[in-house]
């Protein structure tokens, strides 16, 4: 890894403890990972052993010889998880203290920390009209400090385009594995979706985080604006409340139609607020994924 700044270190020192307590903090007392049952392609069979589920008993098996044993599934050898984190230039926008991609930073260190704890190998893809980072999936505990030194030097990039690097990133995934998306996706809806059946065509099981900031939910500005356009640099004056309802009319119907889609493909999508704590967020969704939901 390269070496560090102090600054870059007190920042790394930062991200480690607020994954850490994020994840730890809700995952105390939990024995079945969030993730389990995620990934259900059959593996093989093991003997079973007391306090098993019975609904994992192969009774074919048990009818045959008399003995008992489970079905064992791919959630139960090592879970390949890669986390493909978009740092175009739109996701360097925010209307409070931190922008999108501080978000997606820590959302990707709690993923990082939550899959390695769980003994499951996490990957990183960097992304925006390009792939410009790749970290293949290890399963070592050590191995989080170097994702989260990677996360620490990462900046806004250049334009979005999301179906160029993700076409590549799905060629490059050969095992059937987790694929995490945390992209603003302020990209073309079909680029988009086919962004998503490259890897669903491939069997990977595929989660969408896709984030937002409140004012571009909004849209509540309340005087003549400027607005600037952060890959293009295109500039256009207009006053908002003209706007706002065809605007907002739009942008609802983007999330609503984004989220059909997904739904059709079997793809997990979830909206999320970057105005939001990333622990109550984290929370929801897991005790969600707990549930079965």
């Amino acid at each position: 890894m390269e070496i560090l700044s102090a600054q870059q270190i007190a920042r790394l020192n930062r991200l480690q403890l607020f994954a850490k307590q994020t994840v730890e903090g809700f995952l105390t007392g939990l024995h079945k990972s969030p993730y389990h049952g995620f990934s259900v392609e059959f593996a093989d069979h093991r003997q079973y052993n007391p306090g098993d589920p019975l609904k994992n008993v192969d009774w074919r098996i048990v009818a045959r010889t008399g003995r008992y044993y489970v079905k064992r599934y791919e959630e139960e050898t090592n879970l390949n998880c890669y986390i493909l984190l978009d740092h175009s230039a739109s996701m360097d926008y925010g209307s409070d203290d931190s922008n999108k991609l501080d978000f997606a930073k820590k959302l990707a260190a709690s993923l990082t920390w939550l899959m390695i704890n769980q003994k499951d190998a996490v990957g990183l893809y960097c992304f925006d009209d390009e792939i410009s980072f790749a970290m293949p999936p290890k399963a070592l505990r050590s191995y989080s400090a170097e994702i989260f030194g990677r996360l620490i030097r990462l900046e806004a990039g250049k334009k979005t385009n999301l179906a160029k690097p993700l076409e590549k990133i799905s060629e490059r995934i050969k095992k059937r594995s987790l694929v995490v998306i945390i992209s603003d996706l302020l990209d073309d809806e079909e680029n988009i979706i086919h962004a998503f059946k490259h890897f669903r065509n491939k069997g990977h099981e595929l989660l969408v985080f896709h984030l937002y900031d409140k004012s571009e939910e909004e849209f509540d500005f309340k005087r003549e604006s400027e607005f600037i356009d952060s890959e293009t640099s295109e500039k256009l004056i207009i006053n908002p409340w003209q706007i706002k309802a065809e605007y907002q009319k739009n942008y609802q119907g983007f999330f609503a139609n984004l989220k059909e889609q997904a739904h059709q493909m079997q793809v997990e999508y979830n909206p999320v607020s970057t105005n939001d704590k990333i622990e109550d967020m984290m929370l929801k969704y897991l005790s969600k994924r707990k549930k079965g939901l």
